[in-house]
């Protein structure tokens, strides 16, 4: 049965969809059976694995408004163990047609459980928001890995995350855990980026990867040729970076 992660953080710009495209496919190199699922309406995940759904094909957006079963949507990707249930801009509208529908917030994991059989990992990428795409993830989640820019204010709105994750936790999903805290953006040269380590393990005790992700040009080159860093530069700085967080993803089981 799947662990299922959420890649969550909502400040836009922090190497969410960077990271799920990666890590998942850092893992399904490892053959482990991995699922990406797309659940951001700007579909750059599924775009950044060199797939994009025609009008007809179904997406996310079928699956939860109940169109369509998951594993009618899933399609396959370049690496032989990583499968994708893709995104499409279509799912802006999900946010207001899911409000009047009962159990709205469970729609995902419900979705999920025809599927989680199939994989070791499923992991999610959500939308830069708290609505209900994102409730619906951390739902359907076992936990949720954060990740954290080394910028000015990385810290700013987590207050408001962790808040989300409560409510969460009290009202919809109790085993929802934090899985751990990504570094991102980071650039060891920078006594801003040191700081700002620093803090995410003051704020986050013993929940912050040792592995952080650096700066690389190579890394955010790739998604524009629709590959995953490791099929993209395997060298680079950056495919080492979530070569070895994959690593320690899989250490912790």
């Amino acid at each position: 049965m799947a662990k299922i992660m959420a890649v969550a953080n909502q400040k836009g710009g922090v190497g969410k969809t960077t990271t799920t495209v990666n890590l998942a496919s850092c893992l399904a190199a490892a053959e482990k059976r991995i699922l990406l699922i797309d659940i951001d309406p700007q579909a750059n995940s599924t775009s950044g694995l060199g797939r994009f759904p025609k009008e007809d094909e179904p997406t996310i957006y079928e699956v939860l408004i109940g169109e369509v079963k998951a594993p009618d949507a899933v399609i396959a990707t370049d690496l032989p163990f990583l499968n994708l249930l893709p995104s499409h801009v279509r799912l802006v509208g999900a946010e207001v047609e899911l409000v009047p529908m009962v159990a709205r917030e469970h729609k995902l994991k419900e979705a999920v459980e025809l599927v989680k059989d199939d994989y070791d990992y499923i992991i999610i990428d959500c939308p830069p928001s708290l609505g209900l795409l994102t409730l619906n993830t951390l739902t359907a989640s076992d936990s949720i890995l954060i990740p954290i820019q080394c910028e000015y204010y990385a810290l700013e709105g987590m207050g408001q995350l962790l808040n989300s994750i409560n409510l969460v936790q009290r009202h919809l999903n109790p085993d929802l855990s934090i899985e751990g805290v990504l570094l991102t953006m980071f650039d060891s040269r920078l006594n801003l980026s040191r700081q700002v380590a620093d803090e995410a393990r003051k704020y986050f005790p013993d929940k912050v990867y040792e592995t952080a992700i650096c700066r690389n040009v190579r890394l955010s080159e790739a998604p524009s040729f629709g590959k995953p860093i490791i099929l993209y530069d395997i060298l680079s700085t950056g495919a080492q970076n979530y070569i070895s967080l994959a690593k320690e993803i899989l250490s912790h089981g």
